[in-house]
């Protein structure tokens, strides 16, 4: 019996994600989450896809990553998808910074750990929820090939026009400071997904790529590749999000500090988890804003115009870049599900070729689709991204034998 299952494990601080997918078809078989390790009040929720079985749910304590796997583990066991299954041909990872050292998918060792490791300082909030999963994943099935799927890897091809920030060089490359970029497992699957939308091979199409959900982040592909994205050395950088303020003069914490007195941990709180749309409304729920603009709410109006402004100046800085754009894809909660999001992002772009049609942009659907006139010059596609089966078809492409011939 061959081995085509992936088991994908995205570890936060406080939670586990995962999905077994069977890359022999690429169908899902279970999926679920852990939440609120380390409290009295955990929970554990896990819905099993192959064989139409109904979603099971517990909550109580679950002390650590360790223990939450494990969990996980006897939830799969129980619908004869346990990690002892000689089915499962890997573990994926999702790591969300892999700096300029891992540029693809890579089998996890000794010295990919400690790499990643190295890397805390750039990423606090996240390495070290990763290395935590990998290495509870690893102690439980030793015998398994670890793959870590980078969220950086998507972005280390632009060039360092693109990735350099202009300050001295000998201290950014001390210290590690250029930009990296983000969701880079999104920007990839549906950059790809977008030209095979056109009927067309990915080295063939330009397309601007927006990832808008509570993260959100832009990227400009040509032919493939990622030439530009807007995050920037960490998540902070770039659009408005919604707790994140995006783009922001540097000297904004400076004055903070010296004439407000806040601390830097306060201006990193600030910036990262009371700013954005939630910052500037209250609301980081792009369907409660709307709600609130059909009643009149002026701040909800003012946090979406600042929103859809900031995100016109990327589709346009990018257009520039990319030089000719096939298509603008957008992707994720707010990118797949807020029409008006869409409608006011290229509301006044008719002159690059960027329009969308009323009637399909009202359209709901799970599937990627086109929303621009037949004859629109850019096509606009809404494209819902897949960030587990990247990862799956990442993993699997790396671990699976050899064909026989």
């Amino acid at each position: 019996m061959s081995a085509t299952r992936v088991l994908v494990l995205n570890s936060g601080s406080s939670s586990v994600k995962y999905q077994l997918l069977d890359m022999a078809d690429g169908s899902r078989l279970a999926m679920g989450i852990v939440e609120r390790i380390g409290e009295e009040t955990s929970r554990l929720r896990h819905t099993p896809l192959a064989r139409g079985g109904e979603a099971r749910e517990w909550a109580g304590p679950v002390a650590d990553h360790d223990s939450a796997l494990k969990a996980v583990s006897e939830e799969l066991a129980r619908d004869g998808l346990g990690l002892d299954s000689p089915e499962l041909a890997a573990i994926g990872h999702r790591v969300v910074h892999g700096g300029k050292a891992f540029t693809e998918p890579t089998v996890i060792d000794d010295a990919v750990l400690a790499e990643i490791e190295r890397l805390i300082p750039v990423a606090p909030l996240h390495n070290p929820a990763n290395l935590t999963g990998i290495r509870t994943a690893m102690a439980l099935r030793p015998d398994l090939p670890q793959v870590a799927v980078f969220d950086t890897a998507f972005h280390t091809t632009m060039p360092e026009s693109a990735a350099r920030y202009a300050i001295d060089v000998e201290t950014a490359d001390e210290h590690r400071v250029r930009r990296y970029g983000f969701h880079g497992t999104s920007h990839a699957y549906v950059s790809r997904a977008t030209a095979e939308l056109l009927g067309r091979a990915p080295e063939e199409v330009n397309v601007i790529v927006l990832h808008l959900g509570n993260g959100a982040s832009a990227s400009a592909v040509r032919g493939g590749r990622c030439v530009d994205t807007s995050m920037g050395l960490t998540p902070l950088e770039g659009l408005v999000m919604g707790t994140r303020s995006g783009d922001l003069d540097p000297a904004v914490i400076f004055h903070l500090a010296r004439v407000g007195g806040m601390s830097i941990d306060e201006i990193d709180t600030l910036l990262n988890k009371k700013s954005g749309l939630v910052g500037l409304c209250g609301d980081n729920d792009m369907r409660e804003i709307e709600r609130r603009i059909g009643e009149g709410d002026e701040a909800a109006r003012l946090a979406f115009d600042i929103y859809i402004h900031r995100l016109k100046k990327y589709i346009g800085a990018y257009y520039a870049v990319l030089g000719t754009v096939d298509a603008i894809a957008f992707t994720a909660g707010v990118g797949e599900n807020a029409a008006p999001v869409r409608a006011a992002a290229v509301a006044g772009l008719e002159t690059l070729g960027l329009a969308v049609d009323g009637a399909l942009n009202a359209v709901r659907s799970d599937e990627p689709r086109l929303i621009s006139p037949e004859d629109a010059r850019v096509k606009v596609a809404v494209v819902p991204t897949d960030e587990e089966l990247e990862i799956a078809t990442q993993t699997y492409a790396l671990v699976r034998p050899a064909e026989k011939t």
